[in-house]
């Protein structure tokens, strides 16, 4: 997109400027001190296109382009307003996953896939402890920081998080390497039902049955109608850890049953 005129918002990205990492560290010294009013304008007309890379990433995601830009251009007023320039760290390592942030959250809240609204509340929390552990770090924090941080557990952290996370296209490329792109259903088998598969389901249905109400429960909520650990435990009243060693433990029984 760079290479060519292309409107984005009302702007010819031909023709964004690109700032020297000598300029954008005076900048942003006359930022905080003060000194210059116009520096932070400056510095964000001159790192759009710094968005407009993180934006390419997302467009297939969406209708519409310019809506992207504007989320990401709100990340990276972020970026510049948080900067610390005492961190030996550059700007666009530290701007680009909070653009990133920004999109994915505005992706997220326009998602048709309805997630329910504990796991979205604890997901939102999430995202609100790793924004403040990357500015307090400026670096990726782990699992186990953020749920430190939230004084949740870790495991309960990553399944709200995972409840939220975007459906990937079919046709989003996984791979290329100068030839055709190899696309994310061409990893996905389509076999047709053999007389073997026909049988295997034969054996998991009779493995099936040999377990306890609880345990056949929760498998066949778990794998037959889709639900999530949360809610099937939720639905029979037990902890989500409970409902995960139920279900391994079912699972143990039905491969030693079927061998």
């Amino acid at each position: 997109m760079s290479r060519h005129k292309v409107e984005i918002c009302g702007l010819d990205t031909s023709q964004l400027p690109v700032l020297s990492h000598a300029v954008m560290r005076q900048l942003f010294k006359d930022l905080q001190d003060d000194l210059v009013l116009e520096a932070r304008d400056t510095l964000i007309h001159g790192n759009l296109r710094l968005v407009l890379s993180v934006v390419q990433r997302f467009a297939h995601r969406t209708n519409s382009v310019d809506d992207l830009f504007q989320v990401g251009c709100i990340g990276l007023m972020k970026a510049i307003d948080h900067f610390d320039l005492g961190q030996n760290v550059r700007f666009s390592t530290y701007a680009v996953p909070m653009i990133i942030g920004e999109i994915r959250r505005y992706l997220r809240d326009n998602n048709p896939i309805r997630v329910s609204r504990s796991l979205r509340d604890i997901a939102y929390k999430a995202l609100q402890a790793r924004d403040r552990l990357v500015l307090e770090n400026n670096r990726e924090p782990t699992m186990s920081e953020i749920a430190a941080l939230m004084d949740a557990k870790p495991e309960d952290v990553m399944f709200a998080l995972d409840a939220i996370q975007d459906p990937v296209s079919l046709y989003e490329p996984v791979f290329q390497d100068g030839g055709d792109p190899i696309y994310m259903m061409d990893q996905i088998g389509d076999d047709r039902i053999t007389e073997r598969e026909w049988m295997n389901n034969i054996q998991l249905e009779q493995a099936l049955n040999r377990l306890n109400q609880r345990e056949k429960h929760i498998v066949s909520k778990r794998f037959f109608q889709g639900k999530t650990q949360m809610e099937v435990a939720e639905e029979i009243g037990i902890s989500q850890a409970q409902v995960s060693r139920l279900e391994k433990s079912a699972i143990k029984q039905m491969k030693q049953m079927i061998q």
